[in-house]
């Protein structure tokens, strides 16, 4: 199977817990948030849930909150994260690298992502890799576009048809919007995002736990 995967010509990463390990800033903003609006010290337990769904149906879908309230919780959340920097979401130790040796190899990347779309594209200008990618495609409003759009969007760019490219992601929504394209995906650990056989239960086609896993399996052994 690692071969299979090691030999398709596009690379499709997520961003959120798959490049950067952005899942501190976002538990501390989101409980600092979450916290004010009154949610019980006892459910902010669950806050790293909300990586990988969208905002603001992530609130919705794991706090439970309405639509409306959704909404201004997410507005509040973007107040303060949209102002963080470098440290927020700094790229895995390794992933700048083996980026470039996928470059190399003559692969083509791409960033297929739920995040906006501007914070996606900071985030890979903060850690100097932006340039790296053929394709970033994320969300450019609440609601509007899901992962599935995001990982089509960024094979029409690259001309490239389902069978050429494998996804590498954290949570299991990657692994499912991957299959509904037609894509196999690697599922990553070391980002300590996903449930303990979230990944596997998904159907991930392989599973990375640090990033020497995921080199020996996109680029072979």
């Amino acid at each position: 199977m690692s071969h299979t995967l090691s030999d398709r010509p596009v690379v499709i990463f997520d961003f959120d817990g798959t490049i950067a390990d952005t899942k501190a800033s976002i538990v501390s903003t989101a409980t600092t948030v979450l916290g004010a609006w009154g949610v019980p010290q006892e459910d902010l337990v669950r806050v790293g849930e909300l990586i990988g769904p969208p905002f603001p149906q992530a609130f919705e879908l794991v706090f439970g909150l309405t639509p409306e309230d959704a909404a201004e919780v997410t507005r509040r959340y973007r107040d303060i994260y949209n102002h963080l920097g470098l440290e927020a979401w700094p790229a895995f130790e390794g992933m700048a690298r083996l980026l470039e040796d996928l470059r190399s190899a003559g692969r083509q990347l791409a960033v297929a992502s739920s995040k906006r779309t501007q914070l996606v594209r900071m985030g890979l200008r903060d850690n100097r890799i932006e340039g790296l990618f053929s394709s970033v495609r994320a969300n450019d409003g609440d609601g509007e576009a899901t992962k599935e759009d995001a990982i089509r969007a960024a094979l029409a760019d690259l001309g490239a048809a389902p069978s050429d490219a494998v996804m590498v992601g954290d949570r299991h929504h990657d692994v499912e919007a991957a299959h509904a394209c037609g894509i196999p995906c690697v599922g990553v650990l070391y980002g300590d995002t996903a449930e303990p056989g979230e990944l596997e239960g998904a159907g991930a086609a392989a599973v990375a736990h640090t990033m020497g896993d995921l080199r020996s399996i996109l680029l072979g052994p």
